[in-house]
């Protein structure tokens, strides 16, 4: 169902295309610059269309297993397009068939374009269906006690990748006494000598076999045997957690599937690039949002007369302190009321970082400032100065960082971001342990292109004032 949906939105999109570059070549026509060749641009669309549609076909594109996360979904697309344009312009040569460049080039450049359109927004359907409930599937979790608890947490947490943890199966070497037993309220339906009785039973969408499972690989391979008539899908999770899928490469070799796993990336978050690039968008944004500043500066002063920038010291990468610059969205008296707050409330049971949903020492100015995030503006005059990136880990005070572990002060290898992970998946509303999860997730797999997209999600969750308080 998920294919043919796809296979027919694609025909849309190819549709939209073609009449996208026909009017574009049109364009020329009515300039004198191309001639008229009347039916013969849509019968060669059609004939494009299907090859380009096969080309898709056959680079995978249509794979459902694709469709709810990774990068191969968008890749195998734009592989498709380049084979189709390369035999397009082929065919077009050897034979001589006449076809309008500007609509070949047009073609060529808008098609693309609306079929990654098709697949992100069919990603995003998915996924929201998913946490709604809808196609979801079963999974029973094969291993080790701690191994499919740490699973089942993951696969709630992520609730869009649409897997439930229905059951669970012990190793051999587990004790099992055949009595009630669950971890995390998950079922123990019995151990691995037992598994196929469990899965005819139990009737699972999913096997899912977690680091801890089967003791060697010639038993794995008789467990998957076993299972070989039950129509029931094989994961093999390896004992790997958030490292980003273009880290990992799979080749087997002499029927081993040997994991490659690249080094973590902190050190090229300090490359040159990504320093030009703060630079030169810090620069950029100040000088157009020059008018803005000065209007919230003089909103903030006429609100209570106090002063309009807060600074504060922060730790920056390599536990540097630096000053920190924000709107101030506070009472002047703020910081000294602080620790009389620390014992009333403290969000999320959060141990580290001190947030209030109500705090009361908020000004009127900045509620609206802190809504939209306007306060964090002046943090571009820290990333010009060098302090701080524009995407990064959260800059820490002084006093969080004393509390760190020996993981959360990983955070403190690359420089502190304006936003970040933490940023678009929450901010406020996110618990200690899930921000430096996504922390550590961001240093150890950095990627400039990464650091493009969190911004991107950066306005979309600003214009939704998702955790912010």
């Amino acid at each position: 169902m998920a294919t043919t949906s796809l296979v027919l939105a694609d025909i849309v999109a190819l549709t939209l295309a073609s009449v996208a570059a026909y009017f574009i070549r049109q364009s020329f026509v009515s300039l004198g610059r191309a001639p008229d060749l009347g039916g013969a641009i849509s019968d060669s669309a059609v004939v494009i269309a299907a090859g380009w549609l096969l080309a898709i076909m056959a680079s995978g594109g249509y794979n459902p297993r694709l469709i709810s996360a990774g990068p191969e979904l968008y890749r195998s697309v734009m592989r498709a397009s380049l084979i189709a344009a390369g035999l397009v312009g082929a065919g077009l040569y050897l034979t001589g068939v006449p076809l309008s460049r500007p609509f070949f080039v047009a073609l060529f450049l808008v098609g693309p374009l609306l079929l990654l359109l098709v697949r992100l927004l069919a990603r995003r359907l998915l996924q929201r269906a998913r946490t709604a409930g809808k196609f979801r599937s079963r999974v029973l979790a094969v291993g080790s006690p701690s191994a499919v608890r740490g699973i089942s947490r993951t696969l709630r947490r992520e609730a869009w990748l649409g897997y439930d943890v229905a059951g669970a199966v012990l190793p051999i070497s587990e004790h099992y006494d055949r009595g009630p037993q669950d971890i995390d309220g998950i079922q123990v339906m019995g151990r691995e000598d037992s598994l196929r009785s469990v899965v005819r039973l139990m009737r699972p969408d999913i096997v899912l076999f977690t680091a801890g499972s089967t003791a060697t690989a010639e038993e794995f391979r008789r467990t998957a045997w076993d299972l070989e008539d039950l129509n029931v899908d094989v994961i093999v999770v390896p004992g790997l957690s958030e490292i980003a899928g273009d880290r990992v490469r799979m080749r087997p070799v002499a029927g081993l599937p040997l994991v490659h796993l690249d080094l973590p990336r902190s050190r090229k978050a300090l490359t040159w690039t990504k320093r030009a690039f703060d630079i030169a968008a810090s620069s950029l944004a100040l000088l157009l949002l020059s008018p803005v500043l000065l209007g919230i500066m003089i909103a903030i002063k006429r609100d209570d007369g106090g002063t309009p920038i807060f600074r504060q010291q922060r730790v920056g990468r390599g536990g540097r302190p630096f000053t920190f610059l924000k709107f101030r969205s506070m009472v002047t008296d703020a910081e000294s009321r602080r620790d009389e707050l620390e014992t009333l409330a403290r969000d999320r049971g959060n141990a580290v970082m001190f947030k209030m949903a109500d705090d009361p020492r908020v000004t009127k100015v900045g509620k609206v400032l802190r809504r939209y995030s306007l306060d964090e503006l002046p943090q571009l005059i820290n990333v010009l100065r060098g302090d701080m990136s524009l995407v990064g880990p959260r800059p820490a005070l002084p006093q969080e960082v004393s509390d760190y572990d020996i993981d959360a002060k990983r955070r403190l290898a690359v420089s502190p971001g304006i936003t970040g992970l933490w940023q678009v998946s929450g901010r406020s509303n996110l618990s200690w342990d899930d921000t430096v999860r996504l922390d550590l997730y961001y240093v150890d797999n950095w990627s400039f292109t990464r650091d493009l997209l969190i911004l991107a999600r950066t306005v979309r969750a600003v214009l939704a004032s998702r955790g912010a308080y």
